[in-house]
């Protein structure tokens, strides 16, 4: 074949031998395609498939780690929970709302051919600095593609987290969550099994959007824009909202072998991974197809990334059933296959051959790469970055320009898009708390669930980075009264192929696998992007922590908000650490530096139990992580929402280190006269240190009294700062 053609198809040479190995002699064009999407690094993972086996993916309550299209977890009562981040960044970079909303639809179907109803979304994003007007098109983009496709399909965002950074400027990060709830009966897995059982194809007819898309997704994002808005596809959330319900109509037909997304790459990599999980072969018959024109080549229909699609294996006589049952839903279902004996995934056209592959070696059969790795330069030196606190500004001044940052800011303006009650069971809408919590209709039990993650950490320190990512998410649930049981990762990073990359990442999963081991909840799904990066900038090395975890019984369940007047403010944690990388630095200094905190994984497990031992002994009334803008703006966090209330704190230290520093092992919690004995008593007894800091008031004021200065401040302003700041940086 030209060598140019084998070039465009992204094939490096011991690539291409491979294939000519794999198939014993030269592949036509349709099957180099083929193997173009199957082989891409977005599909294959084959810089990133022996680093992830790192991970540690089983436990109690794990049902299905990786390898299919979602983890899944048991609850209790039968109840199960699949959940999985994927990232849409490219999409999303060249075609904002179309990006972000097709980046919905596929995580949904990734959770619906699971078996399960879909029932949340949290999203994790990145973009540059928000004073940059095509940032600020990005942004608005992105939010506004969510909203529209999650909206309109019911299923509700409920949390999510948005930072600004330079290195983000040119390739935002747009990462999506989904959860969906079932019983243990619906479980289904992407399979394909049973010589002659057929292959139904459902959802839209297949046209030319997204060709080349999973190919896309693994390569630079270097070059015009424009030239690469043909492999974005479009949604229809309209109709993605008939196939949900019409799936979890037919996953109850016992004649329901397997199902799968057609995400990346479409029919030219779904079929032969569900076969391969079988360990049988299957044939398409291309003229089948549903196609919106018929002038589509086998190459176009084969590679198309139409949205809202599936793929069914069902039971030889049954497909009627099926047909019957989508098209009641108005949707176009069709038998364009067969399962097979011989091993192969081949394409046919009637009574000719299009093509044929050996399963095993399309699925499995690309080259591991082998990377190079090395130590970036710049970190040992910003690590020891000197850091001189300056009397330039009073601490005044200071507090108001941290909460004015759009990364400390409330992210109202985001969430306010999203309809984050539908169905009826969120239980803290979002700024309320420091996770989400659904109950489950008719049980006494909920789950709580967070996305997490701090790029600026690991581009310090990847491997405390990776730690502190699985950490951070796992005390937001505690905060929330919640046992964390499972993660799902979303790994974001640059050019592999460059050394300093790929031991980043290395570091990242290093640190992930040590965290998630130390505190035992498994990894069990996961996406890694690579390639995110242009000419000019590459992205900070961004690990996204989605977590779930079990509350029960629901009324264990705190939020972040203080009660009444009187009650104490307490800081149950370490009492010092380091603060590189903190926001503090960055909005006060201009500077991303400094040492990042080493996460203690003995004292962090010892403090979420023994902050989940308070809460579940009903002795603290509410609880908030200390994380981005440090301990001053965690406190001005739990009176956010309590407009009656004011707050007067005395302590000894007065340093910009001590209020804003972001180190790690920290909640402030809240409880009242009557539980005070108690709670000071399981502090002392299990050897976590804390400081009283002081009491909620009456009055309106945030009171600050140390080493005899005074600082006053109404915190009605502090909540129009903070609440308008990025809505100020985009209107």
């Amino acid at each position: 074949m030209d060598k140019e053609v084998v070039k465009r198809h992204g094939f490096t040479d011991d690539e291409y031998n491979k294939i000519l190995e794999i198939l014993g002699r030269e592949p036509n064009l349709l099957e180099l395609g083929i193997f173009s999407t199957q082989w891409s690094e977005h599909c294959s993972y084959k810089s990133s498939k022996k680093l992830l086996k790192e991970l540690p993916n089983e436990g109690k309550n794990v049902l299905q780690g990786p390898g299919e299209n979602a983890g899944v977890v048991a609850l209790k009562n039968g109840y199960i929970l699949a959940f999985k981040v994927e990232s849409h960044n490219h999409p999303s970079a060249v075609e904002p709302f179309h990006g972000a909303a097709t980046g919905i639809g596929g995580i949904v179907r990734d959770i619906l051919s699971m078996g399960v109803r879909p029932i949340a979304l949290m999203d994790s994003l990145r973009f540059g600095e928000l004073r940059d007007p095509h940032v600020v098109h990005l942004f608005d983009g992105v939010v506004s593609g969510i909203s529209f496709y999650g909206n309109c399909i019911g299923v509700p965002c409920i949390g999510g987290e948005v930072y600004f950074d330079e290195p983000y400027g040119e390739n935002c990060l747009v990462n999506v969550c989904c959860a969906g709830i079932g019983r243990e009966g619906d479980l289904k897995t992407g399979i394909a099994k049973g010589k002659g059982n057929k292959l139904i194809l459902v959802g839209s007819k297949t046209g030319r959007e997204g060709i080349h898309g999973a190919t896309f997704a693994s390569d630079a994002l270097e070059g015009s824009k424009q030239e690469k808005r043909p492999s974005v596809q479009i949604g229809d959330p309209f109709y993605e909202k008939l196939l949900i319900e019409a799936i979890l109509e037919v996953r109850k037909f016992k004649e329901l072998i397997g199902m799968q997304d057609l995400g990346a790459g479409g029919l030219s990599t779904t079929p032969a991974e569900m076969a391969e999980r079988g360990g049988v072969g299957i044939e398409i018959d291309i003229g089948k197809i549903p196609v919106k024109s018929i002038e589509m080549t086998p190459y176009e229909i084969m590679l198309s990334e139409t949205q809202e699609r599936a793929l069914l294996c069902v039971k030889d006589g049954s497909e009627k059933k099926f047909i019957d049952l989508f098209k009641k839903w108005g949707l176009e279902a069709e038998v364009i296959g067969k399962v097979i004996e011989k091993r192969v995934f081949r394409v046919v056209k009637g009574m000719d051959m299009l093509a044929e592959i050996p399963v095993e070696g399309l699925v499995n059969g690309v080259p591991q790469k082998v990377m190079g790795s090395r130590e970036p330069a710049y970190i040992s030196k910003l690590r020891t970055l000197q850091i001189k606190e300056s009397n330039r500004e009073d601490l005044n001044t200071s507090f108001k320009r941290i909460l004015a940052s759009p990364n400390i800011a409330s992210k109202k303006w985001v969430y306010e898009q999203y309809d984050y009650t539908v169905r009826g069971d969120t239980v803290f809408v979002p700024g309320f708390s420091d996770a989400a919590i659904l109950r489950i209709k008719g049980e006494d039990f909920g789950v709580a669930m967070t996305i997490d993650g701090n790029g600026r950490l690991c581009y310090l320190n990847p491997y405390e980075g990776g730690k502190i990512a699985v950490a951070e998410a796992a005390r937001n649930l505690v905060a929330v009264g919640a046992d964390p049981i499972a993660v799902t990762d979303g790994l974001n990073f640059g050019n592999p192929e460059i050394p300093e990359v790929y031991w980043s990442f290395e570091k990242v999963i290093e640190g992930i696998s040590e965290s998630a081991r130390g505190l035992d909840i498994p990894v069990i799904s996961g996406n890694v992007s690579f390639y995110n990066e242009t000419e000019t900038l590459r992205i900070f090395p961004t690990p996204i922590i989605g977590m779930v975890g079990i509350i029960d019984p629901l009324e264990y369940a705190v939020d972040m908000t203080v009660k009444m007047p009187g009650d104490y403010i307490n800081l149950v944690g370490k009492l010092e650490g380091n603060v590189g990388g903190s926001e503090y630095l960055k909005v006060l200094y201009g500077l991303v530096g400094g040492e990042v905190d080493v996460l203690d994984l003995d004292f962090e497990k010892k403090l979420q139990q023994v902050v989940l031992k308070l809460i579940k002994s009903k002795l603290i009334k509410s609880a908030h992580d200390v994380s981005e803008g440090g301990l001053l703006t965690a406190i001005f966090e739990k009176f956010l929402l309590a407009e009656r209330l004011g707050v007067l704190i005395e302590i000894d230290v007065c340093s910009e280190r001590f209020l804003f520093g972001e180190w790690q092992s920290r909640f402030v919690v809240s409880y009242g006269v009557a539980e005070r004995p108690q709670v000071i008593e399981i502090l002392k007894k299990e050897g976590v240190p804390y400081i009283e800091l002081g009491l909620c008031t009456s009055g309106r004021e945030f009171i600050l009294n140390t080493n005899n200065k005074s600082f006053e401040w109404d915190l009605r302003e502090l909540r129009a700062i903070y609440n308008g700041a990025i809505e100020s940086l985009v209107s």
